[in-house]
Order: structure tokens, then sequence, then C-alpha cells
């Protein structure tokens, strides 16, 4: 559980990012931004990449709580499970768009193993959880022989962009509606 100052570092930390990139998030920024010493910073986080995975570990137990409250009898249709799956997502992001800039960033982390490594750990478990409802799925005669991998990069791949369109737009459009709209064709293209 984290302390009313550690949530505050996390959030202007997210923020910062958004703002200034990853060259711009250093600890004397975020000092500055917050209103306290640097040192006061590091008796809460000993490093900028501890603030980074505690950004991720947030996002990721935050995907974990959701797909457990999916698992525990919801008896809906995996065409049901997959709108709302990413209807959760883009509602997340929407919410607090600035984690944007940190969890679609995979490059921030390519030289931290640490962080490279949980941001893998993310992409594998919503892998998972589209893949099992991809099983589910009643496939139209024209797909039914396609590999369940390339919908899931299909599935993926296109949230992904449409949230990097959001993102560069400067949130110019609701991405709840678009999100829906472009799940709902792709599921149309291949049930």
């Amino acid at each position: 559980m984290l302390t009313e100052r550690q949530q505050q570092i996390i959030e202007t930390s997210i923020d910062l990012i958004d703002q200034k990139g990853i060259q711009g998030f250093t600890i004397k920024n975020l000092s500055k931004e917050i209103g306290i010493s640097e040192p006061a910073i590091y008796r809460h986080f000993e490093s900028k990449v501890m603030i980074l995975s505690t950004i991720l570990d947030s996002f990721k137990q935050g995907m974990s709580t959701y797909h457990q409250s999916k698992d525990q009898g919801s008896c809906t249709t995996a065409e049901e499970q997959i709108k709302e799956f990413f209807s959760t997502v883009f509602m997340m992001l929407s919410i607090k768009p600035a984690l944007v800039s940190v969890i679609f960033a995979e490059e921030i982390f390519q030289n931290e193993a640490a962080l490279s490594i949980k941001v893998r750990e993310i992409q594998d478990a919503n892998e998972k959880v589209i893949l099992a409802m991809l099983k589910d799925l009643p496939l139209n005669k024209k797909m039914a022989d396609t590999d369940l991998e390339v919908f899931i990069i299909l599935l993926l791949g296109s949230a992904r962009l449409l949230v990097r369109k959001w993102k560069g737009s400067n949130y110019s459009f609701d991405l709840s509606k678009k999100g829906e709209a472009l799940i709902d064709t792709i599921l149309k293209a291949i049930v």
C-alpha cells in the first residue's frame, strides 16, 4: 500500500512523463513539480526506476483485479467479454490519459531489464485472457482456420494504434466511443 506522499510522487511522475517525455522525468524536475527536496523523493523511492516499477505494478494490479473479477461467475458470451475487456482498458486510459505515455512506451524501459520484464508480464497476462475469450468465440467459416494469435495481434494492435492516435490528437475524440466501434467492427469481421 502506498503512502499519500508516494501516491503523489507516482501521479506527478506520470504527468511529468506525459508532458516532458522520459528525458524530462528527472528527480530534480519531479521535486520541483511537487515542491519538495530531491532527498525527500529518495526517502520514498530509492530511484527513478523504482518509481517506474511502481507505476507498472499499479497498472498490472489494476488489470489483474479486473481479470479476477471477470473470472468469478461471469456468464456473458465470449464476444461480450472481449468488448467489456477493451471497454475497461479504454475507460481506464480516458480517466488518466497520461498513463498512455508510460504504459504504451516500451522504449522507456528497454535499458532496464526489470522494467522490460514487467511490461512483458502485463502484455502476456492480457494476451492470455484474450486468448481464453477467443477460444470460446464462434468464428465465421472464413476465419475458422486462422491461428488465434493473429486475432490477438489484430485486437491489441488495433487498440494500441487507436490509443496512439488519440494521444497524438491531444485527446480530441472520445476514446471509449471510438474504441467500442473499433472492437465491434473487428468482431463483426471474424465472427
